[in-house]
């Protein structure tokens, strides 16, 4: 089975998601060391295709660097359908990029969440109502799964708080990339430790 496959979404792709992608990726290592990477798959996107195959902003590739993540090989991309298709969580930086996501696939809607949305709900959960996981792909696939179901239903028909977005950081200081990089790990952090206990 594929990996439990998580996709970051933002405007450009070079600061919020390839954070976000980034950071879920180090703290995944964290949790399982190097099988990690094939119990977890971390990708990012962007609305918006002015920066394809860019790399990271600089300052956001500092904060990734800082917080003890990689950012090699990384190359920005235009969100398509494909890839909303694949991802089994996606998290988007900002309420307006949620729209964005649900209005290509709607179908997606109950496992698209604004990410502050996502760690606020996310401590609701019941860990004791998630499946046992092993360090096997389809098991973490399936209380992956799990836990986005259980978001999903604490969220019922509430819509995203204001202060569930990320503001977009560009073109400012290495002081709001730090702020981001925080709000970022708050849901990224307590994510990775409930899929991976």
């Amino acid at each position: 089975m594929a990996p439990f496959t998580v996709l970051h979404v933002c405007m450009g792709n070079i600061c919020r998601s390839p954070m976000a992608e980034r950071l879920l990726a180090r703290a995944v290592r964290d949790r399982a060391g190097e099988v990690g990477d094939q119990l977890v798959r971390s990708v990012s996107a962007g609305t918006g295709g002015w920066h394809e195959g860019e790399e990271m902003n600089p300052p956001a590739a500092r904060q990734v660097r800082a917080r003890g993540g990689s950012t090699t090989g990384f190359e920005a991309r235009k969100l398509r359908g494909d890839f909303i298709d694949e991802a089994d969580l996606i998290f988007t930086a900002t309420a307006d990029q949620y729209d964005y996501v649900v209005a290509l696939r709607p179908e997606a809607a109950d496992r698209t969440f604004v990410m502050g949305e996502f760690g606020r709900l996310l401590a609701g959960v019941d860990a004791s109502m998630l499946p046992a996981v092993e360090p096997k792909p389809d098991s973490v696939h399936d209380r992956g799964a799990a836990i986005v179901a259980a978001v999903h239903t604490l969220r019922g028909s509430e819509s995203p708080q204001p202060g569930d977005d990320l503001d977009d950081p560009w073109g400012r200081g290495d002081q709001t990339f730090q702020r981001i990089g925080d709000e970022i790990e708050d849901t990224t952090v307590p994510f990775a430790n409930l899929l991976l206990p």
